[in-house]
């Protein structure tokens, strides 16, 4: 038998210490930007998902602050910011 966790595992070792306020935001109006759609396919903690309206919001718990979604979507759809000191997540690495 395999000691070798798989990712979920080793995510699910990580903590997650809560912010003031969410340090990614979708800018009004572009709820729905095809470059926004996107993140679903790439966010590797799957933080984002399209609503029944077709707008795709985004989930704050488990965001691994890659900076995928600001490399897919850019400044002109998402506000983007580390958070601030001890906050966000700190990897466990199981």
């Amino acid at each position: 038998m395999s000691n070798v966790m798989g990712l979920k595992a080793k995510l699910g070792l990580d903590v997650f210490k809560e912010d003031k306020e969410f340090h990614i935001r979708i800018k009004a109006g572009k709820e729905k930007d095809i470059r926004l759609k996107n993140t679903v396919l790439v966010c590797p903690a799957g933080l984002y998902s399209e609503n029944d309206n077709g707008e795709i919001i985004i989930g704050v718990d488990g965001c691994l602050e890659c900076g995928t979604c600001l490399l897919v979507c850019g400044p002109e759809v998402l506000e983007w910011h580390y958070p601030s000191g001890g906050a966000g997540v700190q990897f466990r690495f199981g």
